[in-house]
């Protein structure tokens, strides 16, 4: 006979007043953990009591029930109703739902183990998507965040997720895609291309999130670009270009997805500003472009405004304000305690002190009239204005063409008083003239005059040679001329002077040598004499130490040592190699070092991994051997970082494959143990054949209307 299956009957619920309830020190829970018990009441007071108690009747002595009830599982629950009796926002005696357990199989404890750990969290997917119900629903950021006790970015993270693309969740739920993945893809609302990227990687060994952000983020341009600073985040969004942020990263403001958009008011507004600043100013020109290659002046003659005079009362605030400044930096040199209030007081006149002596530069209307202006962009997106710039064309005849003129004729008409219109070979022969005996003192003739100061030269020469100094003075007035005041000028030295541009090269201006350069070239622009003129005494008035460096700016700006396919020059770069070998120069000390830009991205995949294997060794090179160029060519630069390697074309003649192997070695160690991120340990990644150079961007002008 078949014995019958008992059937399970359930606890009946029970309404009981909560004065009749009293916690249970049997419960299991004793840690504070997940939502606060201030909360849990707020909760409780919106919705209601979702979850009955569990509770058993209190017995007396004989064994009865005595009308009262312990609660061993929910007991946070029964703090909560406790602490909103306390606010008297609910009654004492208010009706509580419990179920009520009368005797049974299993202890106080055992219940109260069992109602915690018998639960199964939600899946993170399944609360996305409930918080964006809720979002649809009507519910704002702020007041999902108040409900469920999170923040408001917390809300917008997880609705954020809950947007990716549906095949992406559901992959996601199936656990074949990684929360932090999901978290990547979620960087774009454009599901066809979140699920392009996803098959791209799903082919290969990379899959970090990195990585993902890295694809949905290649068509973009940073918010931290100086185009974008420039043009202004407002003014982007206000055009209709969107914004790609990550809620999970640092982003920087995250990624402008309208490149084309962006290029388009960074010209218009470089237009503007030109037109402004022609108008303001009264340039004759202004040429604005993003970017203008290093040694775009060259060729145009440079003058340099003055500062403007200090007012009487800004020189009496000068004054005052130095004094002060002097007076709290010496009463705190002697102060043996550290004072906030003074730090702050010398900064604030410090910057006054500055306010006063940073004076806008004055310029002659007239070079203004001829003259032009350069606006690009600085690197952090400021716009920087390079002022007084005169072409040969704009040049005033008195200037250009006089002296010149001048002579021509000049020549011409000695030709013709000298040769009598006599020639012998196709060539002129001078004739003397026949001088009439009379007491008229006439000019002397031509060749006379070319006679005797042939013969002055020669003592000149003969005379300079003894006096090292003045030979000195004068080579550096001729390098001056040429350096400085470019045409309109001459010297009795035939000494020429000139300066290689190096156009083609692109980032040569935002090298730190470049910059200092250009300060220095500025520098000594402001302080030398504004016409040719006036150079010969003011050198000659220098000090020595003075003299020797603006010298040695000159003679340094004219140094090539390019190697080019149409002019290698063999000679010259020996030289060039002696002089860098007679003042200790060596690229690694002045702070060269290979990244993608100048040098990994631009050649073969060869290449990089020759680099990598001379100066980290065999083993490096073997691990990134399977990426394609792109990564090769940034974890490439990631490993050379402070590896003091050079290619080829950057060593010193002295440096030997002996040398090479001393970098293999000083870095083995490293090389060995090297911290590389996962994907590089994993299979080979298909070859990429790209291209050995990179492009270089065309640099689109914009001129203002002269």
């Amino acid at each position: 006979m078949t014995k019958a299956i008992q059937k399970i009957k359930l606890d009946r619920s029970e309404d009981i007043p909560f004065d009749k309830l009293e916690l249970s020190q049997k419960n299991v829970r004793n840690i504070k953990s997940g939502v606060s018990i201030e909360d849990l009441a707020d909760d409780i007071a919106l919705r209601g009591l979702l979850m009955s108690l569990n509770v058993r009747p209190i017995l007396g002595d004989n064994h009865e029930e005595t009308g009262r009830y312990e609660v061993p599982a929910g007991g946070r629950r029964y703090r909560a109703l406790e602490l909103l009796i306390k606010q008297k926002r609910m009654a004492k005696a208010e009706p509580i739902p419990c179920i009520v357990k009368r005797g049974g199989s299993t202890s106080v404890e055992d219940d109260s183990l069992a109602e915690n750990v018998h639960r199964l969290q939600l899946h993170p997917l399944d609360q996305f998507r409930a918080f964006q119900t809720l979002h649809l629903q009507g519910l704002g950021e702020e007041e999902i965040a108040a409900r469920y006790f999170v923040s408001v970015s917390t809300v917008r993270q997880r609705l954020r997720l809950a947007s990716v693309s549906p095949r992406l969740l559901d992959l996601y739920a199936n656990d074949e895609i990684k929360l932090e993945q999901v978290m990547a893809f979620s960087i774009t609302n454009d599901h066809v291309r979140q699920e392009q990227v996803w098959d791209t990687i799903y082919r290969s060994h990379v899959r970090e999130p990195y990585y993902i952000r890295r694809l949905l983020t290649e068509t973009a341009v940073r918010a931290a670009d100086r185009r974008a600073v420039y043009v202004g985040i407002e003014v982007y969004e206000a055009a209709g270009g969107a914004i790609m942020r990550d809620l999970f990263e640092q982003d920087q403001g995250g990624w402008l997805q309208d490149p084309a958009l962006l290029e388009q008011l960074v010209f218009e507004k470089l237009k503007a500003d030109a037109e402004a600043l022609k108008a303001e100013e009264g340039w004759n020109w202004v040429d604005a472009a993003i970017d203008f290659p290093y040694g775009h002046a060259s060729g145009l003659r440079r003058f340099y405004g003055e500062r403007a005079e200090l007012g009487a009362d800004e020189l009496a605030r000068y004054d005052e304000v130095k004094a002060g400044y002097d007076k709290l930096d010496a009463e705190y040199a002697e102060a043996e305690d550290y004072c906030e209030e003074s730090e702050t007081r010398l900064e604030e006149l410090g910057n006054e002190l500055d306010r006063l002596n940073d004076r806008p530069y004055v310029f002659h209307p007239a070079e203004v009239g001829r003259g032009g202006a350069f606006i690009s962009l600085g690197a952090s997106g400021e716009l920087k204005i390079e002022r007084g710039f005169v072409r040969l064309e704009d040049e005033p005849v008195a200037e250009a063409g006089d002296a010149g003129a001048g002579d021509h004729d000049g020549d011409d008409e000695g030709a013709a008083s000298s040769t009598g219109g006599i020639s012998v070979n196709g060539k002129p022969v001078t004739v003397e003239p026949t001088e009439e005996e009379d007491d008229r003192i006439r000019p002397l003739s031509d060749r006379v005059v070319e006679d005797l100061t042939a013969a002055r030269t020669i003592a000149l020469r003969n005379a300079l040679a003894g006096d090292p100094i003045m030979a000195f003075v004068a080579a550096l007035h001729v390098f001056v001329l040429k350096t400085f005041f470019v045409y309109g000028s001459d010297s009795c030295l035939e000494v020429t002077m000139q300066s290689a541009k190096f156009g083609q090269t692109q980032g040569l201006g935002d090298t730190v040598w470049a910059k200092e350069i250009e300060q220095r070239h500025e520098a000594w622009g402001h302080d030398l004499p504004k016409t040719p003129a006036q150079l010969w005494d003011y050198l000659i008035a220098l000090d020595e130490a003075s003299r020797q460096a603006l010298f040695a700016h000159c003679v340094s700006l004219s140094l090539n040592a390019v190697v080019q396919p149409w002019n290698r020059r063999p000679a010259a770069l020996a030289h060039a190699e002696e002089l860098a070998r007679s003042i200790g120069f060596d690229m690694v000390e002045v702070g060269w070092t290979p990244t993608v830009d100048n040098y990994l991205g631009r050649v073969t995949k060869a290449h990089i991994l020759q680099a990598v294997r001379e100066a980290k060794g065999e083993q490096s090179a073997q691990l990134i051997d399977h990426l394609k160029k792109a990564d090769m060519a940034r974890e490439a630069a990631r490993l050379l970082e402070g590896s003091e390697w050079l290619p080829e074309p950057l060593r010193s003649a002295g440096q030997s494959d002996d040398t090479v192997d001393e970098v293999i070695e000083g870095n083995a160690v490293e090389g060995a143990d090297v911290d590389l991120p996962a994907f590089l340990t994993e299979g080979a990644e298909s070859e990429d054949t790209g291209s050995e150079g990179a492009d270089v961007e065309e640099h689109r002008h914009l001129d203002a209307a002269e």
